[in-house]
């Protein structure tokens, strides 16, 4: 005999349906336990056992990773942020401008690939200190000249082949508080991967509109989407420049869009000042200790705006007045692409338009917290 639950059957339906249309239940998913990427690793060298850092450092660049399958790509992180990301026809090329974009702070970083390792790759990863090396493999004879950097952590992910699968995917995000409680959200998933999905910026304002004078350039549509995926790996407020889908300056996790903005531009400049050095002397710029030297270097870069010239500048979130982009438009930059939706966008296009730039909208901010 079955026990009555004290609820009628047409009361249950109606339940159900007032869930289901509230969405409580309407949009659920399982918690999936880890699909056999970042969490089925195979470490086939380490002096030192990956701590939790090394660890998020490698899902973090794998997380960027994820969108540029297609092309050699490398991604160094440090402390849960990209310093370097590049593209290039051969991954030893990626590898060396993802890495000299920052050689700084690509020092004790990891580094991820989404091609198997050759020798020439090798040999460049092990003439710098990395912590952790991430690919889908590794050719003949490379674990030799890994093995020669006793701490390097090396690490395979053979279904590396699958991170495509992973584009669009949601995770679910916890953090915890300090009295124990736990937040849970899903991840970021950018909704702007192609040029179509880009709109020219345009808006209205007291009865007056405004737009984009200039279309992008095909180079500029490349790095404008190369720079807004890579921005899905970086610590809001963020603002990033990006040239021939190599990272210029990355500015992360700062409270205001201006200093952002003025963060990575000035750090593009002292990069490409250590580049220069480290290419012409074999040392930092910081110990270049020859005045004349550094003068001469000082002012290649000042010359070159830092590298700035030309590059697509990247917000995560709106400019909501345009002395945020005028930082990036004072050095040359020559589009930007944000999500749009400020009352003040308005500022913006007229900002683009003085000095004959172009913009674009993903209708998405980017945030990453």
């Amino acid at each position: 005999m079955k026990k009555s639950s004290g609820i009628s059957k047409a009361s249950r339906k109606a339940c159900d349906t007032a869930r289901i249309q509230g969405r409580l239940l309407g949009e659920t998913r399982t918690i999936q336990p880890g699909q056999y990427l970042a969490s089925d690793i195979e470490l086939l060298q380490s002096g030192k056992h990956p701590g939790k850092t090394n660890v998020t450092d490698a899902d973090n660049a794998l997380n960027i990773l994820r969108y540029f399958m297609d092309t050699p790509t490398a991604v160094i992180v440090k402390h849960n942020n990209p310093c370097g990301v590049a593209q290039s026809d051969v991954l030893s090329d990626a590898y060396h401008k993802a890495m000299i974009a920052d050689r700084l702070a690509a020092f004790g970083g990891c580094i991820a690939v989404n091609r198997p390792v050759d020798k020439a790759t090798a040999e460049a990863i092990s003439n710098q200190y990395a912590e952790v090396v991430v690919a889908p493999e590794f050719e003949d004879g490379v674990m030799d000249i890994f093995s020669a950097k006793k701490n390097l952590r090396v690490v395979r992910i053979q279904n590396i082949a699958r991170l495509q699968d992973f584009v669009g995917q949601r995770f679910v995000d916890i953090k915890s508080l300090m009295d124990g409680g736990l937040v849970a959200q899903w991840s970021f998933v950018p909704q702007a991967r192609a040029k179509t999905d880009l709109k020219l910026a345009a808006c209205d304002y007291k009865g007056k509109s405004y737009a984009i004078r200039r279309e992008p350039t095909e180079n500029e549509y490349q790095d404008m989407l190369f720079g807004w995926l890579v921005e899905a790996g970086v610590t809001s407020n963020s603002v990033i420049y990006v040239k021939d889908r190599v990272t210029v300056g990355i500015g992360t996790g700062e409270q205001d869009r201006v200093g952002v903005a003025e963060i990575a531009r000035d750090k593009a400049y002292r990069k490409l000042a250590d580049r220069y050095c480290f290419e012409i002397f074999g040392i930092a710029y910081n110990d270049l200790k020859d005045r004349e030297n550094k003068a001469e270097i000082d002012q290649r870069v000042a010359g070159e705006n830092g590298g700035l010239k030309g590059s697509a500048m990247v917000s995560d979130a709106f400019f909501p007045f345009r002395d945020g982009i005028d930082v990036g438009l004072c050095e040359g930059v020559g589009c930007v692409i944000q999500p749009g939706g400020s009352d003040n966008d308005y500022q913006s296009i007229e900002a683009c338009n003085e000095v004959g730039a172009t913009m674009v909208y993903t209708g998405q901010r980017s945030f990453k917290h």
